[in-house]
């Protein structure tokens, strides 16, 4: 699906939805500025649109139309016989925490920067699409008056969207917390390692998502204007500290893990404590027994006295009494 929206320089909706065949003779107009959504594209649709109206390089459009495992930015300028105008090339991941599954599914979002265009690339529909869409066609901050304004707009609200999903999780890890401490199964502990494996994909995907954003807060390229660099500077901070939460989560997560198995390993020390105990003072039980049943009548006078039955029954009794005794006085129990 194709959107096309088309704006003045001051920021207000010029046209939307426009015809195809009018695409090039838009981006010959300087006073506007052409903003292309391509949302689960057709095949047809991708090479008319990237292809044969802006003409992209080849190898952007290969990245764009594949699924690419981490975020980064190219910078493209036309040589001789390239038909393109010079544009940035960037792939941004959006996330979204799923707390009944316990996993963060990933958005693809590709841009292509220009001079007077933006064009926007995704596979599925996305929150920060949308939301910048209305904003934009509201004239909302009027922030369509370019496509650098625009494409901050998308990546703050890409990044805005990342702290409801940690939020989840960290409602999850308090969850988590709470049955290693109180009930810890084998169940606890392979959700906290899902959860510890999520969080170190969700570290993969920060890590080059910062670096790319670092590019744009040192103002590298020339298509983002400067007065307009710290805007980008606001973003790549936030995302830094969404960052350093996601380590803190890690932390915790390894903690969570110790915690869950020193736990573990304290039940079954009193189990075995509790079999041990029983042993020892079960012991003076099974030797009198053992030693009074022997057949050794010649020799065992306590076979030929009429009282023998009651003091084995006695002995027996005073000396288990004595063990829970002496247990009970070291409080092993």
């Amino acid at each position: 699906m194709i959107r096309s929206l088309v704006f003045t320089t001051q920021g207000r909706l010029h046209s939307q939805d426009i015809e195809r065949f009018l695409m090039p003779m838009l981006l010959s107009d300087t006073n506007l500025f052409l903003w292309v959504d391509l949302e689960k594209p057709t095949p047809e649709e991708t090479k008319f649109v990237l292809e044969e109206t802006f003409h992209f390089h080849p190898l952007s459009i290969e990245d764009c139309v594949t699924v690419s495992p981490s975020p980064k930015v190219e910078e493209y300028a036309p040589r001789q016989d390239d038909r393109f105008a010079p544009y940035l090339f960037m792939v941004i991941h959006a996330v979204d925490y799923n707390n009944k599954d316990g996993v963060f599914a990933t958005s693809e979002l590709n841009f292509f920067l220009g001079k007077n265009f933006l064009i926007t690339y995704h596979d599925v529909p996305l929150r920060s699409v949308t939301a910048t869409e209305e904003q934009a066609v509201k004239s909302t901050m009027h922030i369509a008056r370019a496509p650098d304004r625009v494409a901050h707009t998308l990546l703050d609200s890409i990044v805005d969207n990342y702290k409801p999903a940690l939020d989840e999780l960290s409602l999850e890890i308090a969850e988590l917390e709470q049955q290693a401490l109180q009930h810890p199964t084998k169940e606890t502990l392979n959700k906290i390692l899902l959860v510890k494996k999520e969080v170190l994909h969700l570290r993969k995907i920060i890590g080059p998502q910062r670096e790319v954003l670092a590019r744009f807060a040192h103002g590298e390229f020339k298509l983002i204007r400067p007065h307009l660099v710290p805007y980008y500077r606001n973003v790549y901070d936030a995302l830094f500290q969404i960052s350093e939460l996601a380590q803190s989560y890690t932390d915790s997560l390894t903690g969570l893990l110790q915690i869950y198995l020193n736990m573990s390993s304290n039940q079954t020390g009193e189990v075995v404590k509790l079999l041990t105990l029983i042993t020892l003072i079960t012991t003076p039980l099974t030797l009198v027994g053992t030693w009074y049943g022997m057949n050794f009548t010649e020799t065992m006078p306590e076979y030929r006295w009429k009282h023998g039955y009651l003091f084995a029954i006695c002995l027996t009794i005073v000396s288990t009494a004595a063990t829970y005794g002496w247990f009970k006085k070291k409080k092993w129990f």
